[in-house]
Parts: structure tokens; C-alpha cells; sequence
């Protein structure tokens, strides 16, 4: 398997050297990228192969093994991850938890104390975790009076630092409906906005790898996780299931992504609809 994906590209980039990135990437992440990523996998690494003057991906794909590579490495594996989000995708999930999920919050808050934790696990560039905090603003009048926090993660550590900093073009938040948007963002340059403090101090954004150790203990109200598991194979989402469950609070709520479902994987949840679960083991 050692003949060139194409022979009139810029740099070499043959079946073996694609099956190395594959293998690397679901070794790392869990990701699996399957036999027709090649398109996809040489677009985004030959900026990286411009970038250092690497003359090929064979050599590329030595570097990354080596250990002067490690560095790079960690700009491989951001890549290659998918990072397409909105504000507000999905709508349904945050009506549900403005409404449902949150009625049901409250009413256990009495014998709890109003502490509640939301994990966007998957966070990309931050407009799930900002949409969650947004949600929870123009829900809970009150939010001041709860120990309210938002952890977001994403592997890929630029996508982390962008969503830290909660600064989006004038076009992308857009998505949120216009009667709140000028309570939830200011104007941060040309073309540009920023969440306000209020809501960014709500979110702790951190670098996590779904297939590693997890630091946090949990428990949490609320997980989601939409359109993460499409890129594992099963048992890795087996696993992945698991552990949410694990670390929900019992009836807690978990929001996976349109094109994802629990079917075969696992039987802790309860489907509620339109790809909202509910822990019940």
C-alpha cells in the first residue's frame, strides 16, 4: 500500500502514509476516520507541511513520531478535528433545558442547594457552552443566587483558547435571537463582539481528550455532547456512555447531536425526544 492518493498534488502523499495519520488519530482521540478522509486529511495538514518546509508527508509523518515532534503533534490532532458549531444549533435542546430541564433543577434544589453544573463536552470555538450560558440568564433571574458554572472542553487546544476569549464575528452571532443579543455581546473591534463578562466568568474553558483521564468528579445536572460520537467506532462510544452516565446526577440529562443515537450502545438512558436522554441507571 505504497502508491500515491494522487500524483498531482504539491506533496507526495501516499495510502501508507494516510493509513499512519488514521492510525495515529484514532489511537490519540478515538476518532476514526475511516477510508475516505484522504481529501479531507491532505487539505488541512498541507498548510501544516508549507508552514515548516517539510517536503512531503512521509517525512511529516516521521516528524510527528519523532521526539523533536511532540510539539507538532498537538497541532495535528487540532486539524484534524472537526470544529463546526453556532450559536444556538439544535435549538430544541436549549428550549428543553430552559424549560424541562431546568423546572426539574429548581424543584430538587430545595433539599440540594442551588448548585448546578452543565458540561459541553465537545465544545469547539465556545457558541454551545455561551449558548448554554445565555439560556440560563434569560431563564433564571435569580442566576446570581446559584452556584452556576459551565465547563466546556474541546481537544483542540486553539478551539479552547478561542472560546476563552469570546470574541466572534458580527455574522455569527447573528444567531442569537436579536431581542437579547445586545444584553449578551459588545462590540470588540470591526466586525467583531464579545460575550459580556457576566456570562463568559459562567464558562471554564479547558483542554480535555475524551479518551483520557478526566479530572473532574462531577456530578453534573446536564451533559451534552452533540456531534462528537459520529467519529467513534462503538465500543468507543460504549465507553464514552458510560462515563457520562457515570458522572450525572441520577434523572440528569444528556443532549446528543441530530445524526447520533444511543441504539446498541448503551441502556443507562431513557430517550425523551428528539435526542434528549434521560439517566436512568
Amino acid at each position: 500500500m505504497t502508491n500515491a492518493v494522487a500524483d498531482d498534488r504539491e506533496f507526495t502523499f501516499s495510502a501508507d502514509d494516510y493509513a499512519f495519520l488514521a492510525k495515529l488519530l484514532k489511537e490519540k482521540t478515538g476518532i476514526d476516520l475511516g477510508p475516505s478522509k484522504q481529501n479531507m486529511v491532505y487539505a488541512r495538514l498541507a498548510k501544516r507541511l508549507r508552514k515548516l518546509h517539510i517536503p512531503s508527508f512521509r517525512a511529516y509523518c516521521d516528524f510527528i513520531a519523532s521526539p523533536e515532534g511532540i510539539d507538532e503533534l498537538g497541532a495535528t490532532l487540532n486539524a484534524l478535528t472537526t470544529n463546526l458549531t453556532k450559536f444556538f444549533r439544535e435549538n430544541h435542546h436549549f428550549e428543553h433545558l430552559a424549560g424541562q430541564a431546568l423546572s426539574e433543577i429548581r424543584t430538587r434544589s430545595t433539599t440540594q442547594g442551588r448548585r448546578l453544573r452543565i458540561w459541553s463536552a465537545g465544545c469547539s470555538s465556545g457558541e454551545e457552552p455561551y449558548s448554554i450560558a445565555i439560556t440560563l440568564r434569560q431563564s433564571m433571574p435569580d442566576l446570581a443566587q446559584w452556584d452556576a458554572k459551565i465547563l466546556a472542553t474541546d481537544i483542540d487546544t486553539e478551539m479552547v483558547r478561542r472560546g476563552n476569549e469570546g470574541v466572534y464575528s458580527t455574522e455569527s452571532a447573528e444567531g442569537v435571537p436579536a431581542d437579547i443579543r445586545d444584553k449578551c455581546f459588545e462590540p470588540h473591534g470591526p466586525g467583531k463582539v464579545r460575550v459580556r463578562q457576566e456570562l463568559r466568568q459562567l464558562i471554564a474553558f479547558k483542554h480535555l481528550n475524551l479518551m483520557s483521564h478526566w479530572p473532574m468528579k462531577g456530578p453534573f445536572d446536564l451533559i451534552f455532547c452533540r456531534n462528537v460520537v459520529i467519529y467513534f467506532d462503538k465500543d468507543t462510544q460504549r465507553v464514552l456512555f458510560d462515563r457520562y452516565a457515570n458522572l450525572l446526577v441520577p434523572g440528569g440529562f444528556l443532549y446528543i447531536g441530530h445524526s447520533e443515537n444511543l441504539f446498541g450502545i448503551t441502556e443507562r438512558f431513557k430517550l425523551l425526544g428528539r435526542n434528549i436522554h434521560r439517566k436512568i441507571a
